[in-house]
């Protein structure tokens, strides 16, 4: 799959099909958010969220790091970078992917699973000092269903943009409630348990690439970069759409957010507080919430019992004369 360029004939065909803004269905596309790392490399073993809505899933002997990268295309400023950290080939069951959930009430419009099914355009920017065919999926939430892509890096350690025309399946399971509709992948090389040579078609089954695909998780010191991911209803691929670092972060704080908390009473430590934390934004579900002294002064006091969490909040109980700790909410798909 090649880069194509993108004229004014071309943008005002594909806004005549869509609307103007809200056409992305990937959240933090452009990886600018990065709450939990702030650019931080990590190795998540053998799982784990690292730029915000991106997560890293392995099973195999292969390793490698993920940070948040100021190297990026023109027009953005931050991609999601991974390294090998330890070579392995890949067979049987292995996987390497990254993965980018997608909240069913943002995938309805496509009316995936349905006689009415729509057609989609994956497009992103891609850099990565291999050259060869790579793959990835989009697969339906319980992984029923899979449609494998394939992408050709034509030139290494090269910033190109790709671009891949989904049809729509009228078959699978999409939920379209506050569960994920479907789940984006990006191989990094696997087995042959989860790969297939159908490709460019729905097919049955849990696929992450294609059997033919170069294996990044093969080569010591391979670096791969991304960003620019966007999926949109339509035949065509338009210019990414940048949303504001302000809209992009509460989008990512739907699922994972962190802060601090505190209520003080003075008295003899007899009280009991009930405090009520309201979070930054609603979240998609009642979230896990782990409480930890991160970024707290003047003593780590949490409460005594979660109390009553919800989407909104956490009511927050302790007998004391101060409630006060750092929290993290999640909420991931």
């Amino acid at each position: 799959m090649t880069s194509k360029a993108f004229g004014l004939a071309q943008l005002g065909n594909a806004f005549n099909d869509g609307a103007l803004s809200n056409r992305n269905k990937i959240i933090n596309g452009a990886m600018v958010i990065d709450q939990r790392n702030a650019g931080a490399e990590v190795s998540p073993a053998p799982s784990g969220y690292t730029v915000d809505r991106f997560a890293t899933f392995k099973s195999g002997a292969g390793t490698f790091k993920v940070q948040q990268s100021t190297d990026a295309p023109a027009s953005f400023s931050n991609s999601l970078l991974l390294t090998v950290t330890g070579a392995s080939t890949p067979s049987g069951g292995d996987y390497y992917i990254l993965q980018h959930p997608i909240e069913g009430q943002n995938l309805s419009v496509l009316s995936l699973g349905t006689a009415n099914a729509q057609t989609s355009t994956l497009s992103f920017y891609v850099k990565s000092s291999l050259t060869g065919t790579f793959s990835g999926s989009l697969r339906d939430n319980p992984s029923s269903v899979s449609y494998v892509f394939e992408y050709t890096i034509n030139s290494a350690n090269t910033w190109e943009r790709k671009s891949v025309t989904i049809s729509g399946s009228t078959s699978g399971t999409f939920p379209t409630g506050n569960t994920a509709g479907a789940k984006l992948v990006f191989s990094l090389g696997q087995g042959t348990t989860y790969a297939t040579p159908t490709v460019g078609s729905w097919v049955s089954g849990n696929y992450h690439g294609s059997t033919t695909e170069t294996d990044f998780i093969a080569t010591n010191g391979a670096t791969f970069y991304i960003t620019g991911v966007q999926l949109e209803a339509g035949d065509t691929a338009t210019p990414f759409e940048h949303r504001s670092y302000g809209q992009e972060l509460a989008l990512c704080q739907r699922y994972y957010e962190f802060g601090t908390y505190k209520l003080y009473v003075g008295g003899n430590g007899a009280n009991l507080l009930i405090g009520r934390l309201t979070y930054k934004t609603t979240k998609r579900a009642t979230p896990t919430i782990t409480y930890n002294s991160t970024g707290i002064a003047g003593g780590y006091h949490p409460p005594t019992a979660s109390g009553a969490a919800s989407v909104n909040g956490i009511d927050a109980e302790l007998n004391g004369t101060e409630i006060n700790f750092g929290y993290t909410a999640s909420a991931e798909l």
